[in-house]
């Protein structure tokens, strides 16, 4: 890439008067930079090994010191935005449909084997740029607006949903696992809750619908109404080997249909809500419901209760004391 198109793309600025005019390829690792390359520095700190690797030119958002005058030191307000900037422009000239989809179905399509020529997009910018600069033609995107910026891309379209969901027939499910028949295979013992079950209708239907050919495979938990077993003192426990489940959910667009799926599912339990004090208006109608302004609040709260579960908003598994075990299955006979 020529120098001058780059600063355009990008609303970069030369801080001196380099040699080099263009570019051969854009590297995020300092080992891995060659002869030619243009290094993004995301950590000023690894700037010199880029130099030393050949390097021809440096872009950077923090101060930096100029070591080698030959190459160009390209400063921009925002490295994340400029690349961006930089994928718009690429993706511009591919062959590519991008749709866009709730973080439930993105968290889901990851967990699915597809065809090469679908891409479930994730991850931090630099592993956005990867799996998309160098994208070929004809491919589907599926992405998701809370985990990817909507300014990458120039054309989005809606994913299309099931109008009907009854692809798939639940055989035996507990609050956090499921039994079901999709297509005459049956998937015993999914670690995939039943509250997921319409979200994962909605992906096959899109893969359907665009023929795009898939398989399952074992599910393992996504971040969302997360399962952590736990004993009186809030030590964390193996998965099903206690009788107090908190249930973490970091989205507050997801409370009131958790809420109501615990409240048909698990009628017999006493389940209490731990919410934040800005979403309690929205709650007002909801027993048990419980608010509090900060996060370190919530284990004081949790003791002071008695419950079989409590779902716990905006929030992980980090509030509680000790890391996470190995999880085992629970059994299916379990909270039915």
């Amino acid at each position: 890439m020529r120098l001058e198109n780059l600063l355009a793309l990008t609303n970069g600025r030369v801080v001196n008067t380099p040699f080099v005019k263009q570019f051969t390829n854009i590297v995020f690792e300092a080992n891995k930079v060659k002869r030619g390359d243009l290094f993004i520095a995301f950590d000023e700190q690894n700037i010199e090994e880029a130099v030393l690797h050949g390097a021809y030119g440096i872009l950077f958002e923090k101060p930096t010191q100029i070591s080698d005058s030959e190459i160009a030191w390209i400063k921009v307000d925002s490295i994340e935005d400029a690349l961006k900037r930089l994928l718009r422009f690429r993706l511009i000239e591919k062959e590519i449909v991008v749709y866009e989809c709730n973080e439930i179905i993105l968290k889901l399509a990851l967990q699915v084997m597809s065809e090469t020529n679908f891409i479930a997009l994730e991850g931090d910018i630099k592993a956005i740029y990867k799996t998309l600069w160098d994208l070929e033609d004809l491919n589907i995107i599926l992405f998701s607006p809370t985990l990817t910026s909507r300014d990458i891309f120039t054309d989005i379209k809606k994913m299309p949903y099931a109008t009907q969901k009854e692809s798939i027939s639940i055989m035996e499910q507990t609050l956090f696992e499921t039994s079901f028949i999709y297509d005459d295979i049956f998937y015993e013992r999914q670690l995939i809750s039943p509250f997921f079950i319409p979200f994962l209708e909605d992906l096959f239907y899109f893969f359907k619908t665009l023929k795009i050919n898939f398989r399952l495979r074992k599910f393992t938990p996504i971040e969302h109404f997360e399962a952590v077993f736990t004993n009186k003192n809030f030590e964390i426990k193996e998965f099903g080997t206690s009788d107090k489940v908190l249930i973490f959910e970091k989205s507050s667009s997801l409370i009131e249909k958790e809420i109501l799926f615990l409240q048909q599912q698990a009628s017999w339990a006493q389940t209490i809500y731990i919410v934040p004090q800005k979403n309690a208006e929205s709650l007002e109608n909801i027993k048990n419901i419980i608010t509090y302004k900060n996060k370190n609040e919530i284990l004081n709260i949790l003791k002071q209760h008695h419950f079989h579960f409590a779902l716990i908003v905006g929030a992980d598994k980090e509030i509680l004391k000790k890391p996470l075990s190995s999880q085992a299955q629970i059994s299916l006979l379990d909270f039915t």
